[in-house]
């Protein structure tokens, strides 16, 4: 197992990707604190990770929060004995989809940028201070493809993930003396509840059926396949893992060949 004993906190750690990333590092040896915004679906999932013998503990964050991130990281510390190897922030929104940018709201897209960034920010930040006592840790976040290249009719969702790109690389320059690794996965489309919603509400604003939609998607990829939150899990894996100790501030992109 390539991730025996450390010590991990993930963000958006119940369902959907973050759901399959939770069960990659536990079955790779970690243990972990899951956060998310609802509790029920945590316990559940924690459930399942104790069933594989991993040690597990549960607790509800808003990540735009920076008391309740503090505490997160104080819960953690508390439960892992001061040690926290390694941070995974898979917490994120949507925003709107099919709107120009004259037409986005400004509170819609503060609102945006708040959960896609400051809930990737305060994590980060608050977690440092452990990692850089210990002298090591890994930080991988989980941005978008659409932070490789520009997202027609979706200004804010394609600006929050470029500003996690960069944001990601910075903090990569700020703490690399300290044997701390920061990296950024950047997927496509990803066969999740989300993709399904995001297909439907397009499907419906246009006028198309759903089918068309995800065809649309296919169509831009090289390798006409949308991408499984597996393949997001098995990048963060590597990441986390210290088969990538001379990797960071690095983007892998993961969208079938979208952003090409």
């Amino acid at each position: 197992m390539r991730l025996a004993n450390k010590t991990v906190i993930i963000t958006g750690a119940a369902q959907g990707m973050g759901g399959t990333i939770s069960e990659t590092l536990a079955r790779e040896g970690a243990d972990l604190v899951l956060t998310a915004r609802t509790r029920e679906p945590l316990e559940e999932m924690a459930d399942k990770l104790r069933a594989m013998g991993r040690r597990v503990e549960v607790t509800t964050t808003d990540v735009t929060e920076e008391a309740q991130v503090i505490r997160l990281v104080e819960c953690a510390r508390e439960f892992f004995g001061g040690r926290i190897d390694i941070l995974v922030s898979a917490a994120g929104a949507t925003g709107p989809i099919e709107t120009p940018v004259w037409e986005i709201e400004d509170q819609a897209f503060s609102d945006l940028l708040r959960k896609n960034v400051n809930g990737v920010f305060l994590p980060i930040k608050h977690v440092l201070p452990t990692m850089i006592a210990q002298h090591y840790g890994k930080i991988v976040t989980i941005g978008g493809a659409s932070g490789m290249r520009g997202y027609r009719y979706r200004a804010g969702y394609s600006s929050s993930k470029w500003a996690v790109r960069g944001l990601t690389r910075t903090t990569a320059l700020d703490v690399g003396e300290h044997n701390i690794n920061v990296n950024v996965i950047m997927p496509g489309i990803v066969e999740t509840p989300r993709m399904d919603k995001l297909c439907r509400e397009k499907a419906k604003t246009r006028g198309w059926t759903y089918e068309q939609v995800y065809q649309e998607y296919v169509a831009e990829m090289a390798l006409k396949r949308v991408t499984t939150p597996q393949d997001v899990a098995d990048a963060v894996i590597f990441l986390a893992s210290d088969e990538s100790k001379n990797i960071t501030g690095q983007e892998i992109v993961i969208d079938g060949g979208w952003a090409v």
